[in-house]
């Protein structure tokens, strides 16, 4: 079969999709060079263009020609990957759109190939087609007996297990095809994962060659690889446009290997695009970006992809969008690339109701609603979020949120000591501590937990492990949880990193009777031992206490590590510390995060605008890390006040925050409000009189409503977790909950003072509809509401009540819009 017959086999309909004529771009073919070594060596072309702003890929394209000038000492299959077959020189010649380039190609090795290495060419293999996933051999404890290290990260483990145990039948080097390495993935004899290798295919004569070689650890001058690069890095794609990914590992010893055919590609939203096990991305029908993650060896590399609107809005409408302050502007531009326009502006009443739950946990009174609504001034909103910040009730909305992401189990640390601790993090609030001090002196903190209450921290968590997946994830938003065990398989840490930064930790001392779940009443005291070490687990080195980037504070003199610690992470230099609360504080306002889950920052989960988390962390960095001066930055953008309501354009974003994205109301907020809007006082057990559901200082303190709507779970793990979406039982419990009924029609609650009132019915409606919406009813809403008032002036107090009682049931009311 000739060589010109196999590199025009192709995909026919692919093609004919990309061959529409050219409007501008120029033509790109990588490599510009091929070397490839040893026989079935393989390496990807990729040929690209840009039309309209957009990437095509013309790879696979009916005017993609690829012909060999020369012996043939390569082949090429339909999707122009490229695989040695014979030693020796020849030229490749891509012709495309009008564009031909010459790509020199130099194959040796095969008539004498170099000796087989375990970790630069046998596990990459076995991470590849699956062998040593979590699904597979790479599960905790392996798979009918075989276990492999997950993903790889241990070569000496899996050398082992494959060398040395099963009797010598996994790795039988004397007779090389009767190894159950070669038989098992071909289905020669039973596999429980199926057939993952075509016998004869270069994977396959990799490992057979391996074998027959004796099965060797290390072979003579093998380097290690030190980075991975994906190209492209950043792609535009038409709806279901396609384009191939290309990767490139480096090693020590300065050479380059294309390593496209072993690397495992995974995407961050396979519904935005899709991404195959060789590398070729397809977007889908819904607009957004996301990541596609490139992993070999352990390293990652990252694509990002977007996925505009078909129709570009036009520019005039872009340029015409109100610009308050930087946030909106790094909005409006991510938007005009999406080809995504902006909702409308919210009415001023959901900003107002959207201003009081965000920033102080209530809706506004009915008075509070109407003397706004009826205010004039243009900086009105101004105003009253500047109110609103010095509110006392600030401190405790946003305290709740905290005690959330702080609080310990109190049948763990013990009552007093979780009433400290909620204290503690209440007067940081009230004194508006700058964050960075906030940090500092929680990793720091000495003394009794029966008299500073931060040190409560450290009696929850007990272990340098524990505290580290704490405070990495809370405080820098890096989930280290993986790499406790094995190397993480989305982040670039490993366990030498995870066991260095618990270090830091080691040498906590403690003084008391420690922990007696279910009962931890004793006072414990917490300080800087001078002593204490980490060890790794698999070595049993003692690690020496490492940041997990950058280089923090020598050691040399200080008497507690975690001093140096806190420095390192509250830096400015630190980027994940100032990016991490922002985003949080983004996603409390915003309804979702720049980033989500919000604590998961990494190369394979970016944000969804890298601009605007740079903007809002160098606007906290420059104000000395003031949280409140945040909230006021955000809430004062024009994006921050978009309507809910989607358009044509925007329905289907998610991400990119062109408008509003609506939320069920906080447990706290939705309880405080319920009995703000009744004008009824709960009781909560060890609280004082006229408490609010955001002060209460322990989840143990009964309440069926909180419950019902999801407030924290300490005995949860993670505590902080909440459930964000409606349920038929919260739905029930605002119908038919005994606690709601006796607030509405409580003998000195609001229904009752205003039946009782000379106010008319219209009056009523108006002041009910003020105190549960921030807004005047509608003129069909009025009528409607009127219709439930007797003409006779009887039953009056029993209208107001089912009304009220109705109106606090709606979606308006529990929903933040």
């Amino acid at each position: 079969m000739s060589f010109g017959f196999l590199t025009r086999r192709f995909f026919v309909w692919l093609g004919l999709a990309m061959a529409a004529p050219v409007t501008a771009g120029e033509v790109w073919i990588a490599p510009e060079r091929l070397e490839l070594t040893g026989w079935g060596s393989r390496a990807q072309i990729v040929v690209s263009t840009t039309e309209n702003g957009r990437h095509i890929d013309l790879t696979r394209a009916v005017e993609c020609s690829l012909e060999l000038v020369g012996p043939p000492v390569v082949t090429v299959d339909d999707r122009r990957c490229v695989t040695a077959v014979a030693d020796g020189s020849a030229t490749l010649v891509a012709s495309v759109r009008g564009v031909r380039r010459e790509i020199p190609v130099v194959v040796k090795g095969v008539s004498a190939p170099p000796p087989v290495d375990f970790e630069q060419d046998v596990q990459p293999i076995l991470t590849r087609f699956g062998c040593n996933a979590g699904t597979c051999h790479g599960k905790q404890r392996g798979q009918n007996g075989f276990q492999l290290s997950l993903l790889g990260f241990d070569a000496g483990f899996d050398y082992d297990a494959l060398t040395k145990e099963g009797r010598g039948r996994r790795a039988f080097s004397p007779v090389p095809d009767q190894s159950l390495l070669l038989l098992k993935p071909v289905n020669a004899v039973p596999h429980g994962g199926g057939k993952r290798l075509e016998p004869g295919s270069p994977p396959f004569e990799v490992l057979r060659r391996w074998l027959a070689d004796g099965a060797p650890r290390r072979a003579p001058r093998a380097s290690t690889v030190q980075r991975i690069a994906v190209e492209p890095t950043q792609v535009v794609l038409s709806r279901k446009g396609q384009h191939q990914l290309r990767v490139t590992a480096t090693y020590a010893d300065g050479s380059t290997r294309d390593v496209t055919a072993l690397t495992a590609f995974q995407s961050s939203d396979a519904v935005l695009v899709a991404v195959d096990e060789r590398g070729l991305m397809t977007a889908g029908q819904i607009l957004g970006d996301a990541a596609v993650m490139a992993r070999y060896q352990g390293l990652i590399a990252v694509c990002t992809v977007v996925t505009p609107h078909p129709d570009p809005a036009p520019e005039e409408l872009y340029a015409s969008l109100p610009v308050h302050n930087a946030i909106d502007a790094a909005v409006w531009r991510r938007l005009r690339q999406l080809g995504i326009t902006p909702s409308a502006a919210a009415e001023e009443h959901t900003v107002l109701r959207r201003l009081y739950l965000d920033l102080i946990g209530r809706g506004p009174t009915a008075e509070e609603a109407r003397q706004y609504l009826e205010d004039g001034a243009p900086d009105k909103r101004t105003k009253l979020i500047d109110r609103l910040l010095h509110d006392p009730e600030y401190a405790e909305h946003w305290a709740n949120k905290w005690t959330d992401l702080l609080r310990p189990n109190p049948y763990r640390v013990g009552i007093k000591a979780t009433l400290n601790y909620d204290a503690w993090i209440r007067e940081a609030f009230r004194r508006n501590l700058p964050y960075d001090q906030f940090v500092r002196e929680l990793l720091t903190a000495q003394g009794s937990t029966f008299r500073h209450g931060a040190t409560t921290l450290y009696r929850d968590r007990r272990s340098p492990d524990e505290i580290t997946t704490l405070v990495s994830q809370l405080f820098l938003g890096i989930r280290l949880e993986c790499a406790k065990c094995h190397h993480h398989p989305f982040e670039v840490y490993g366990q030498d990193d995870f066991y260095s930064f618990a270090a830091y930790f080691a040498q906590l001392g403690r003084k008391g009777t420690g922990l007696s779940p279910p009962i931890s009443g004793s006072e414990e005291f917490l300080f800087a031992a001078g002593k204490g070490s980490v060890t790794h687990p698999l070595t049993g080195a003692v690690m020496t206490p490492r940041p997990l980037f950058g280089s923090a504070p020598a050691l040399e003199g200080v008497e507690d590590p975690r001093v140096a610690l806190a420095a390192w992470m509250t830096s400015p230099e630190n980027p994940y510390f100032a990016k991490s609360i922002a985003n949080r504080v983004w996603a409390d306002l915003m309804g979702r995060g720049l980033v989500e889950p919000v604590d998961d920052l990494r190369a394979t989960n970016p944000p969804s605008n890298p601009e605007l988390l740079d903007v809002l962390a160098n606007e906290l960095r420059s104000h000395g890390f003031d949280l409140k001066q945040l909230v006021r930055f955000i809430a004062s953008s024009y994006v921050y006040g978009l309507s809910s309501l989607p358009n044509e354009r925007n329905a289907a974003d998610q991400r990119s925050f062109s408008r509003h994205y609506r939320q069920r109301l906080r447990a706290e907020v939705l309880f405080d409000t319920v009995c703000q809007v009744a004008g009824y006082e709960p009781e909560f057990d060890a609280m004082p009189p006229g408490s609010r559901a955001k002060e209460l200082w322990t989840a143990r303190i009964p309440s069926l409503f909180l419950d019902a709507f999801s407030r924290q779970d300490p005995n949860q793990d993670p505590p902080c977790e909440r459930a964000t979406e409606p349920t038929i039982v919260q739905a029930l419990h605002l119908m038919n909950s005994e606690t709601l009924m006796q607030q509405v029609m409580a003998e000195q609650g609001r229904a009752a003072r205003l039946a009782a009132s000379d106010l008319t019915p219209k009056q009523i409606v108006e002041e009910l509809y003020l105190s549960v919406f921030a807004r005047f009813p509608t003129e069909e809403e009025a009528t409607a509401a009127l219709s439930y008032f007797p003409t006779d002036g009887s039953n009056r107090r029993t209208a107001v009540e089912d009304l009220m009682w109705a109106l606090v049931n709606t979606a308006e009311f529990v929903f933040e819009d």
